[in-house]
């Protein structure tokens, strides 16, 4: 299944969650090994609108919230380098709108 092309991208979500340093959880630095670094924010969102939102999406869980999905590919950074990348969306039962949640290395052998 495909997901809409204009799914939202929270810049708040690029910018205080991905991007920046955390003690636990960070992904500031896997980002960064592909060129993704909190002044060049945009170029991700642009990248998972172009890169990865095309791609065939997976229903991953159903709530009382909404559907999730996963899409699983690779994403090629401004830096030439690629990235296995699992990323979550979510379909909101109440508003019918797509939302882009989270993004992580992605472990599973291709």
């Amino acid at each position: 299944m495909k997901l809409p092309k204009d799914a939202l991208i929270s810049d708040e979500k690029l910018t205080r969650y991905l991007l920046a340093p955390k003690k636990r959880n960070d992904k500031s630095k896997w980002l960064a090994n592909a060129g993704y670094v909190p002044e060049t924010w945009s170029i991700l969102k642009n990248d998972l609108k172009t890169q990865v939102l095309p791609r065939d999406a997976s229903l991953a869980e159903s709530s009382s919230y909404g559907e999730t999905y996963k899409i699983r590919t690779r994403l090629k950074g401004p830096n030439g380098k690629t990235l296995e990348v699992c990323t979550i969306w979510m379909v909101e039962k109440a508003t019918e709108t797509t939302k882009f949640i989270t993004m992580y290395p992605d472990k599973r052998s291709r």
